[in-house]
Order: structure tokens, then sequence, then C-alpha cells
């Protein structure tokens, strides 16, 4: 994980955002994004991230020369094999993964039960899952669904309110009855980055399975899944990868799981021979087995589109890019809004790529902004939270935010 220097002494004078702009390698990145129409700071691109303007161009081209221009003819000349193809991309620059491990295929919820329903099948005789009591709402709902239907219990992790899982905190919970625990790589809510080296392992040393839920962690901290030995991971691409409101997802399952995968969503674009029309279902070798429908092919063009910058940046670059925008930030809120509470860490790495700040004004306050031009997130019950995406947002777009953010939350 990455180091970086300590927190700006909140005592002494704020960085200026003009000077940490001029001096950032990646602020020309900024302006390659479509810019808001009354937009004054946008403070939420771990929820959507902004188009770039190659996507804005490259779209209706696509539907002509692609899809009016080719048509059916389509599918044999790349589409088919578009989601394996951008999955090793999204490997290979986001995920520290090996190719023929990541494909891009459904939402984020239907990779996450695909992912758990097969844990379940690889692991017959155990009896429980794993996951955090404070996980996204989607994770907790389909653990609870599937424990329902297949008589399970469901063991909850206790986790503190701005911070994540820990290896000392997963070994109080998993046991040799643990088939798997779904896990945030980086927390929704407080960004916490977790150890998943450390973590993963403390898993597998009792048998389990891990699945991260890369979400907030995809395209804004380097990951090293192979390195890490960790066993399944997903993600959506609408974060950090900017593939634009309801993008398809991504899910890695390691070399070494996928002859046992059994995909619970039978599809024919998953079968060995889909044109053959056989009866029966024969899977797919590799990571094709995951697939059940028809590729969204137009969804995964600005991926593409965001992956090129990345790629051209570099991960390292993004990271320490990210590192500062939210030191920035907490130096900010710090200075300016003292009677806010930052509930995320503040060892950078331990920190993903948002911060929250609680405040009892927080929801009044986020509705203000928003008719004002910025557009921060609204956490239940009092948190506000920050997304500094590092290649769309500047270091004055945090400062005009968090001072705006001061003067709602203080009325």
């Amino acid at each position: 994980m990455t180091d970086a220097a300590p927190l700006p002494n909140p005592a002494a004078p704020l960085p200026d955002p003009a000077a940490l702009d001029a001096a950032d390698p990646l602020a020309a990145v900024v302006d390659r994004f479509v810019p808001g129409d009354d937009l004054v700071a946008y403070l939420d691109g771990n929820s959507l991230g902004r188009p770039l303007r190659a996507t804005l161009d490259a779209l209706p081209d696509f539907v002509r020369t692609q899809w009016a221009g080719r048509l059916i003819r389509g599918w044999d000349e790349g589409w088919l094999s578009l989601g394996e193809r951008l999955g090793d991309r999204i490997g290979a620059a986001c995920l520290g993964a090996a190719s023929g491990q990541t494909i891009v295929a459904d939402s984020t919820t239907v990779l996450i039960f695909k992912l758990l329903r097969a844990a379940i099948a690889a692991r017959p005789g155990r009896t429980e899952l794993v996951i955090a009591r404070d996980e996204f709402p989607t994770d907790r709902f389909i653990v609870e669904r599937l424990a329902d239907d297949h008589g399970l219990t469901v063991r909850w992790l206790e986790v503190p309110h701005g911070g994540g899982v820990t290896p000392e905190l997963i070994a109080e919970v998993v046991s040799e009855r643990t088939i798997a625990a779904l896990l945030g790589g980086v927390a929704y809510r407080s960004a916490w980055w977790a150890d998943m080296a450390a973590v993963t392992g403390v898993v597998q040393a009792h048998g389990a399975l891990v699945i991260w839920d890369c979400s907030h962690a995809v395209g804004s901290v380097p990951l090293e899944l192979d390195a890490w030995g960790v066993d399944m991971a997903v993600g959506c691409s609408y974060k950090y990868l900017n593939g634009g409101p309801g993008a398809p997802a991504w899910a890695y399952v390691a070399a070494r799981h996928q002859a046992q995968l059994r995909n619970p969503i039978p599809g024919w674009l998953g079968a060995a021979e889909p044109f053959s029309m056989t009866a029966g279902f024969e899977p797919a070798p590799g990571i094709r087995r995951l697939v059940s429908g028809t590729p969204p092919i137009i969804g995964m063009q600005p991926i593409a589109h965001m992956l090129d910058e990345i790629e051209a940046a570099g991960m390292p670059a993004v990271r320490a890019k990210s590192v500062a925008l939210t030191g920035f930030a907490i130096a900010l809120v710090d200075a300016l809004i003292p009677d806010a509470v930052v509930a995320s860490p503040r060892d950078p790495a331990r920190r993903g790529g948002h911060i929250t700040v609680d405040h009892p004004n927080a929801r009044r306050a986020v509705e203000r902004l928003w008719a004002e031009g910025v557009i921060p997130d609204f956490r239940h019950p009092s948190g506000v939270r920050l997304g500094l995406s590092p290649l769309s947002t500047s270091f004055a777009d945090v400062e005009r935010g968090i001072r705006a953010l001061a003067a709602a939350l203080a009325d």
C-alpha cells in the first residue's frame, strides 16, 4: 500500500489550491471530462463518475458505424469477446490480475449473487456466511436471502463507524463452519481500505473463501489480487471507471477456482458452444462460464475510454493524487468546520478515495449544496461523503466545495 506524507498541520496556513493544481502532473486530465452546465464543484465521483469527452464523441460514432453499420455481424467481429478483453484490461490496469480471470458482464448485484452462490456450492457441509453489519445494503441483502434460502447462519462482523474490517476483527467470526466472507475492500461509508492480503489470509486459514466487493476500490487504490491470493472479487464500473449510470460490473475469479465454479444463472453465452444450441448446459472453459446473457456492448464503451486514461496515468500516479486530494480535504475540514467529525481514516495507508464528514446538519446542508451546484453525497444518519475521483477532480474543486459545505453546515 502507498505511503504518503503526513497531513498538513491544521494550525498552519492551508496550501494554495492553485499551487497544488499547478504542481499536479495529472492536472491536464481534468479537462478531458465533460463539464456540467451548472457545476460549481463535483465531489461525488465515488457514486457516479463524470463522462469523458472521448465518450461524448465516441458513442454516436459507435451507433453509426458499429451498430447501424455492422449490425449482427458485429458479434463475430469482436462484440462476443469484448467482456473478456475489457476484463483483462481492468485486471492489468487496476486489479493486479493476470489475463483470463476478470470479465465484464452483469450488474454488481447479479455478480455478487453469482459468486456467493457459487461459493456455497463449492463448500458443502459448511453453514455460515460472514459479512459486516455496516456493509453496503445490497451485499447484506444478498447474504441474508441466500442464508435464508439455504438454511445458513449469518455471522455479523462489527466494525467501527469510522473504520472497517481488520485481520483481528475477522478472526473473531470465521471458523471451520465459514463458507465465505463477503467484504468491502474500501468501505463505502468510511473509506477504510482493508489490509486485503492479511484479511484474506485469516479467512483462508479456515478453509473459507473471500469475496471482495471492490466497488469503491477499483480505479481508486492499487489492488494486487493475484499477489494477495484473493479468491474472488467484484466491482461496479460507474464510479472511478466512469462507465456511466447503469454500466455493467466486472468479476474476478482466481484461475485456481474457475474449473469448479458453478454459475447459478446458466445462460447460452456462458456455454462452451453457445451457437450449437444443444440440450444440457456445458460450461465454457475459464472465466467465460460466469456469463449468462447477452453482453451489454454499448454499456462497455465508456469503460474502455476511462481505461485509456488510467493506463496512461498508471495507478501509482492515480493513487498519489487521491492521497493528496483526500489529505487536502481533511485539512480544509479541520480548519473550516471544527465542529465536524472526520469519520474516515486519517492514515492515508488505510484511506480510500473519499472521506465522510459527520455533522448534525448534514442532510439539510447537502440539499442546499445540490441547489447551488456543489455535489457531495449524504449518507444516513449524519454523513456528508466527499468522493474525490483523482483524474476528474482538481484541488480548486475541493476547496470550493468544502468552503461551500462549511457555510451550509453553519446555517
